[in-house]
């Protein structure tokens, strides 16, 4: 229980990573290795780690032919065998379909040095012990990538995968009184396992990401041969008994590791935009009128404006003002109204500071409408006077 509250404290610092690298600015590691944005893997990739392994106190279960060796009496005993931290190791080759799912196989390595085992009659209820665990497992796995708002420079995934594995007993030794088990034993059977994680991109090298995962890895049960000998008295060392042991193998395992994408897309060169010209300034205005008036809107009175500013920056020698009406009311009438209001732009004009000589002041009524329309229509778009500079 001891080593399973501690994996999962483990486990929990694997989660909070992200929270640890969101104050890269300030952290000098992450001064020198920057972090990508996220990127999604596209073909062929490969990738390694390397961390903890926690293997959970398991369940073993002595058959009738070892029984009475381990002097559980009846069909069978059953004990607990517990085990030290160990460490573990994964490469894997994979491909990544571009939109977050990627497939890969892994080959992995788990050892951890057995501490105690107990529970069997005459053997106490903890009885010191020896020995090493060690499974080598083949595995595909199936993992998919996501993608947080706000958070580009990490890429949590979630997987599972399924496989084989060989697990080895090498000179596992519990002690009893006057008798002690051993066990040199290789089984293999059906593996499968769980994977969280967070990639972490690297700026510098496209491609390149460092990991953090934790990893549920776990097998059938197996059936490891082993005796049980004597080590005191008439006989020592001679065998007592022979069977097998039935033992759990659940594994909590917290890896961080590297992977690189060969087909990640290098970011485009830095390009300087080309400083745009200025445009050059309008020569040509527009000033419109409410109905039947010619007096000047604050909005005209602007528009005036720019048209003597500019006229200065392009050096206009002369300003041609033509007032303009729409079609409501007499030709005559209109006439006039059309020069009122070209009138008072050119005065507007002046009062910006154009000299008189160089403005021409004439009216066209509505002979040219800038949108045609029947008589008696009144469109806005018709009463207004155009200001050409030339």
């Amino acid at each position: 229980m001891t080593t399973f509250k501690t994996s999962l404290l483990a486990g929990a610092a694997l989660l909070a990573a992200p929270s640890l690298a969101s104050a890269q600015g300030s952290m000098g590691f992450f001064d020198n290795f920057r972090l990508a944005p996220q990127q999604t893997v596209t073909g062929l990739y490969i990738g390694a780690g390397a961390g903890a392994n926690f293997l959970e106190n398991g369940t073993l279960r002595s058959n009738p032919s070892l029984a009475s060796g381990l002097r559980a009496g009846g069909a069978g005993g059953r004990g607990r065998i517990i085990y030290e931290p160990g460490f573990t190791g994964a490469l894997s080759m994979g491909w990544g379909f571009g939109n977050g799912l990627r497939v890969e196989v892994e080959g992995n390595y788990r050892q951890n040095d057995v501490d105690k085992v107990g529970g069997f009659p005459g053997f106490g209820a903890r009885s010191p012990a020896g020995g090493v665990q060690r499974t080598y497992g083949a595995m595909a796995n199936v993992l998919y990538d996501f993608r947080i708002p706000g958070m580009p420079w990490v890429v949590p995934y979630i997987g599972g995968g399924a496989g084989y594995a060989w697990r080895d007993w090498d000179t596992l030794r519990f002690q009893g009184t006057g008798a002690a088990a051993i066990s040199r034993a290789s089984e293999g059977s059906f593996a499968y396992q769980a994977i969280g994680g967070f990639a972490f991109p690297i700026a510098q090298v496209p491609g390149l990401a460092v990991t953090a995962e934790y990893r549920y890895f776990a097998t059938d049960f197996n059936d490891m041969n082993t005796r049980v000998i004597r080590t005191s008295g008439p006989g020592t060392g001679a065998g007592v008994a022979g069977g097998q042991l039935r033992a759990s193998n659940e594994n909590h395992s917290v890896l961080v590791g590297l992977r690189y994408a060969f087909n990640q897309p290098r970011p485009a060169p830095v390009v300087a935009a080309p400083v745009a010209a200025a445009p050059a300034p309008a020569r040509t205005y527009l000033v419109f009128f409410d109905w039947d008036r010619a007096d000047l809107t604050d909005r005209a009175r602007q528009i005036i404006g720019d048209a003597a500013q500019n006229s200065r920056t392009v050096g206009a020698t002369r300003i041609e003002v033509s007032g303009h009406a729409d079609r409501t009311g007499t030709a005559v009438y209109n006439q006039r109204l059309s020069v009122r209001r070209g009138e008072a732009v050119a005065g507007e004009l002046v009062r910006q500071g154009v000299a008189r000589d160089q403005i021409s002041v004439q009216g066209f009524g509505f002979d040219r409408p800038l949108v045609p329309t029947a008589m008696g229509v009144r469109e806005p778009q018709n009463r207004r006077v155009e200001i050409v500079l030339r």
